[in-house]
């Protein structure tokens, strides 16, 4: 019985160990694969030896890198999309926040109907001091960070610049480009005019459209089958409180990951 239990007891200590080893070798394999991409050491090492504190350099940009000075590729307008873009979210968020002091979102309104959001707006564009060219800036520029953003995404692509180990930032600007597009729904809806309506009953449309949990999606994002306040309410929170914070942050890490690993010469 001894010799059986002596057995017993090196089997579950040879198995340990083995379980171990193969958690090492997972953690491994993660730490690895993340630090190909995220260079999780060397900035681990950094903060480690205090460097910032003392001499903070910035990595060698990706001409310094792999002498480019005299390309034309690196100073092609191409590759400047992404500030580009990243500018114009700035400016139509700012814009955005001081459009915010005058506009309602229609919840006020009586006989049951959003139409307090259609005169809010009427009074930004027709009453209030430069509200029209405050509107038209906050449209423009929102028009043209999805132009950038479009424009960005098909540069990045046809560079090959999506590729290892740039493959988690390519998802994150898919991602970005999708916020991007929600961000232009919502705000089309914010007037309230019969542009809005209509792109409004489409979006209600496509919602029960979803198999199975299509009502559900709808009652969510609109406020149930047809169009009233709560619909109205409903693109303004996601406007002015969800995207934003949801994109900002998104935003600070996909450029975190390009100044980690620098900008991608084309394949």
């Amino acid at each position: 019985m001894s010799l059986e239990r002596k057995e017993e007891h090196d089997h579950e200590t040879w198995m340990e160990s083995r379980d171990l080893t193969a958690i090492e070798e997972i953690y491994l394999t993660v730490l690895l694969w993340l630090d190909r991409r995220l260079r999780i050491v060397d900035y681990l090492e950094i903060l480690e030896n205090m460097y910032y504190k003392v001499n903070f350099q910035m990595p060698k940009s990706h001409t310094e890198q792999y002498n480019l000075d005299n390309k034309f590729w690196y100073w092609y307008p191409l590759y400047a999309l992404g500030s580009f873009s990243t500018i114009a979210y700035v400016v139509a968020a700012i814009s955005g926040a001081l459009l915010g002091f005058y506009y309602a979102p229609g919840a006020g309104a009586s006989n049951g109907t959003p139409d307090l959001a259609y005169n809010s707006i009427t009074f930004i564009m027709t009453d209030l001091n430069f509200g029209f060219f405050l509107r038209s800036l906050h449209r423009w520029s929102a028009q043209v960070m999805v132009a950038a953003v479009f424009l960005h995404m098909l540069r990045v692509y046809f560079t090959g610049a999506y590729k290892e180990p740039r493959e988690l930032n390519w998802i994150i600007g898919i991602v970005l480009i999708s916020l991007t597009m929600v961000f232009g729904y919502t705000g089309y809806l914010l007037p309230w005019d019969q542009l809005a309506f209509w792109a409004g009953q489409i979006g209600v449309e496509m919602s029960l459209s979803i198999p199975l949990i299509g009502e559900w999606v709808a009652q969510l994002l609109f406020g149930g089958f047809t169009l009233s306040q709560s619909t109205v309410q409903r693109m303004y929170i996601l406007h002015v409180f969800v995207l934003p914070f949801v994109t900002t942050g998104l935003i600070a890490v996909h450029i975190g990951i390009v100044w980690m690993q620098g900008i991608a010469e084309p394949h």
